[in-house]
């Protein structure tokens, strides 16, 4: 039976690299690891790098639950050569562990678009992990996890930036994976998140209660490195990076490194449901069958819990079919199909328009794998047919998601679509509102808490109207105290409310970790009503000073 790693010994003799020993280096890397410089990078998986340590780390939070899935003690995050490690100092490092990490490349698509202008060199081969690095992949309590380092400093694809993260970014991404993963979203984890007392970095952002759009003043931020942990890291821009080697013949090995990547890609997120012993081709045909059902499903659980991409490129897309990049992220308070949060993205990444750029990410990860089965007329096709079948599995997953939501026994396009239209109408909080539909109201009183401005008679007896239509639906479907059970499973009581995230991070920035660890316990129970003490401060409807709020109402991506 496995035994909790209680000492950076134990937790090191867990580390396997299986990226390492199957994918293939850059050929023009260094063997050490100090490859700190923008540069092409034109062949191989990837490149060695030497993270770059913040100075004075401190610690600010570490996930008791995946500490507890990988059987590793709590104590090892307060542990000096851990702290070392996962701060950036992986001179700590001995075997069988490497004492450097690894970047990979990728493509850049947006919405379904080739892109290469944003490239320094002009040529798509500098897109990559600008400031991050995996530092360890091993196998714990059975599974294997790959632990990446953000912010750890430069690496080749930096593009000439200094590879950072700040501790406001380092904050949000370590507790909305938290919330995700107890929200039932699949997601990368979070591990450990270290500041560093010594270090600081300059970015945009906004002034003390600035109402613009864009960030309007230069701050110097905390450097920190938060650690996400997943089964790997791969993801369909990088898939499609090979893809386009191979059409270009970009070089002689160029067609071979993409089968490898396919392959490395099946091994590490998909053996469990494919059978090894089938032929190549059929294996890459089952990838993109269970890759389809594993997207559109992850895009419909983002709108069951009101959560927006807001950057959703091919590029932010897992290939294992999870949440990747916790960069310009949101999760939609007032109800607003067009929410996004972040400044740069645009209504094609929109709360609402998330199946369409799933379908645009898929599309080029179909394309991809086209490629990789040129001379196969039959498996073409076949995929083809996967490809032209995504939008109605996407509308098969998002009416289950809307009919669970709603305890329907089926989906009923009439009566969800009236219901976001009352929604918009009522200007209603989207979690708060299901949260009180789960109670099964009889009259719409009980929902007034849910909306932002007074109701009016006429659409106080539309909601009526709408609601003596649904208790119907759901009295004739069976027990009312089980279908709102069942209700409140789906339903989250509490979400995401930036103007209350935002004052974590500003008390880390002080050295008080106190309310980052309080939101951390109150996330990991998303479906509970929180205490009475805890709802006054977190089950709120956001106050009217923050709803044009630059870096709470929307935020640019400086991290």
């Amino acid at each position: 039976m496995p035994t909790t790693a209680t000492t950076f010994e134990e937790f090191r003799q867990r580390v396997d690299y299986s990226l390492l020993q199957a994918l293939k280096p850059d050929p023009e890397a260094t063997s050490d690891g100090n490859d700190h410089r923008p540069r092409p990078v034109f062949s191989g998986h990837w490149v060695p790098v030497r993270p770059t340590p913040i100075p004075e780390p401190k610690y600010v939070a570490h996930s008791f639950i995946l500490f507890a899935e990988l059987g590793i003690s709590d104590d090892l995050a307060h542990n000096s050569d851990f702290t070392r490690l996962f701060s950036g100092d992986a001179s700590v490092a001995a075997e069988p562990m490497h004492s450097w990490g690894w970047a990979t490349g990728y493509a850049l698509s947006i919405y379904g678009t080739e892109y290469i202008q944003q490239c320094p060199f002009g040529t798509g081969n500098g897109y990559g992990d600008g400031r991050a690095m995996s530092i360890v992949e091993g196998v714990f309590e059975g599974q294997r996890w790959e632990m990446q380092l953000k912010g750890g400093g430069p690496t080749p694809y930096c593009r000439g930036a200094d590879g950072r993260a700040v501790l406001r970014s380092s904050v949000r991404e370590f507790l909305a994976q938290e919330f995700m993963h107890a929200l039932g979203v699949p997601t990368s984890r979070s591990l450990t998140l270290y500041r560093s007392e010594a270090e600081t970095v300059r970015r945009p952002w906004y002034s003390d209660h600035s109402r613009s759009f864009d960030p309007d003043v230069m701050v110097d931020n905390q450097a920190a490195i938060s650690t996400r942990v997943a089964p790997s890291f791969l993801r369909v821009g990088q898939i499609e990076l090979f893809a386009r080697r191979a059409r270009d013949n970009a070089h002689p090995n160029a067609h071979d490194e993409l089968r490898l990547i396919v392959q490395h890609l099946i091994d590490r997120n998909y053996r469990a449901e494919i059978d090894a012993t089938l032929p190549f081709h059929q294996q890459v045909l089952e990838l993109a069958r269970l890759f389809r059902g594993r997207l559109t499903a992850l895009v419909a659980n983002w709108m069951r819990v009101g959560y927006c991409q807001g950057n959703f490129n091919s590029d932010n897309c897992a290939a294992g079919g999870y949440t990747l990049d916790y960069g310009p992220f949101g999760f939609c308070e007032l109800f607003d199909p067009r929410f996004q949060p972040w400044t740069g993205g645009g209504a094609h990444f929109s709360f609402f328009n998330q199946p369409a750029a799933a379908e645009a990410n898929y599309r080029m990860f179909w394309r991809s794998l086209r490629t990789l089965l040129e001379g196969d007329d039959a498996a073409q096709r076949e995929l083809d047919q996967l490809n032209e079948g995504f939008a109605v599995a996407m509308q098969q997953q998002l009416e289950a998601m809307w009919a669970s939501k709603l305890a329907l026994p089926a989906y009923d396009e009439t009566l969800v679509t009236e219901l976001l239209q009352l929604l918009v109408a009522a200007k209603a909080d989207y979690t708060k509102a299901f949260r009180l539909l789960s109670t099964i109201p009889d009259h719409v009183a009980e929902l007034h808490p849910s909306f932002y401005l007074p109701s009016s008679e006429d659409l106080d007896q539309r909601w009526q109207t709408w609601l003596q239509r649904w208790r119907e639906r759901i009295t004739a479907n069976g027990d009312l105290e089980e279908t709102s059970a069942a209700m409140r499973r789906v339903n989250p009581a509490i979400t995401w409310r930036e103007w209350l995230i935002a004052p974590a991070y500003q008390q880390a920035e002080q050295g008080d970790n106190s309310l980052v660890l309080e939101l951390q316990t109150l996330f990991s129970s998303p479906y509970s009503a929180p205490s009475t003490e805890l709802a006054a401060r977190y089950d709120q409807l956001r106050p009217q000073q923050f709803f044009s709020a630059g870096g709470i109402a929307h935020y640019s991506c400086s991290s």
